[in-house]
Order: structure tokens, then C-alpha cells, then sequence
């Protein structure tokens, strides 16, 4: 929550703040996110408009997951741009307004970043992060990291059909 009482309530007049919170949990996608109590830097502008409080600016957090495709950790920082209008409350009960449901509205003078940084933080993230941008993977057959191993193979499966017939026909010989 942050307290917009110094801003008062007259159009025009803004103010900048600068601070640093704890993240809250589950701050991103199911791989890839800010850990929880982790600090995340907000940078923003308030500006008192005749609806309410316009607040825009950068929020800062590091991040940690792992990679989509070899499942290596990852981390990674990320700046996401904030930019949300709080209608100031009046004291009307807006339970069952539909049309209503997207708005942001102040609490008394404190308004809650939370909703804006979850969702411009899910946002900015990628929907399958990758430790580089080349990742190979893990091998289909036996899960091993094949960015250890770039020569890694396996020997031609044999066709179960003709299985039986390579008992019959014994050892190779060269």
C-alpha cells in the first residue's frame, strides 16, 4: 500500500517516490518468477487528476526459475513499467457493478500496487524462459543435457519387427 495523503486531493500537484518493498508470493508464471519477500525497487510519479491518483513509473525485482527446455536455474533481472489510475473512493458500495469490476479505486488515501505489479510483471515475462537463446534441450531417449554434450547420440533403434530375426542371424563378424 502506498499513502497519497501528501499529494492531496488538487489536480496538478504530484510527487515522486522512490522505495523498496518486499515482493509478494507468486510474483509470476509457474517457472519463472521473483521470489517471494525477494525486494523489489519501485521508481514512480503520483499525479493528483480530478477522477484521482495517476501512478506511473519503473518497478525493479530480480528473478529466479529455471529453463523451459534443459531445466538449468535462471537468474535474471526485470524492470517493468507501471502506469494505473486510482478513481478516488466515494464511499459508494460498487459490489455489483459490473462495468466497475476493472477499476482501480483508492483505499481512504492508500492505494494498492500489487494487482499493477502482478500483472505487469506476468506480462513481461517470457512464456517459456530459456537459460540462452540456442538452448538444445535434453535428449528425447535418456535426459541428458545435450549443451554438455553437443556430440551426444544413440544408436539406431531396431525395428521390433525384425527384432527376433537379428537372434537368428548371431554376432557380426568383420
Amino acid at each position: 500500500m502506498l499513502d497519497t495523503r501528501e499529494l492531496g486531493r488538487r489536480p496538478g500537484s504530484q510527487r515522486r517516490v522512490s522505495f523498496t518493498a518486499e515482493a509478494p508470493a507468486e510474483l509470476g508464471i509457474e517457472i519463472l518468477g521473483v521470489p517471494t519477500g525477494s525486494p523489489v525497487t519501485f521508481d514512480l510519479r503520483l499525479e493528483a487528476v480530478m477522477e484521482g491518483v495517476l501512478v506511473s513509473g519503473t518497478a525493479s525485482a530480480a528473478l529466479a526459475g529455471e529453463c523451459a527446455r534443459c531445466l538449468e536455474p535462471i537468474a535474471d533481472e526485470i524492470t517493468v513499467d507501471l502506469q494505473e489510475l486510482y478513481l478516488y473512493d466515494d464511499g459508494r458500495d460498487t459490489a455489483g457493478d459490473d462495468e466497475d469490476d476493472d477499476v482501480s479505486r483508492t483505499e481512504g488515501d492508500l492505494v494498492d500496487l500489487e494487482p499493477v505489479l502482478r500483472d505487469a510483471v506476468v506480462l513481461a515475462l517470457p512464456f517459456q524462459p530459456l537459460c540462452q537463446d540456442d538452448c538444445p534441450g535434453l535428449c528425447t531417449e535418456c535426459g541428458a543435457r545435450l549443451a554438455d554434450d553437443p556430440d551426444h547420440r544413440h544408436d539406431e533403434p531396431v525395428d521390433p519387427r525384425w527384432a527376433a530375426l537379428e537372434q537368428l542371424a548371431g554376432p557380426e563378424e568383420n
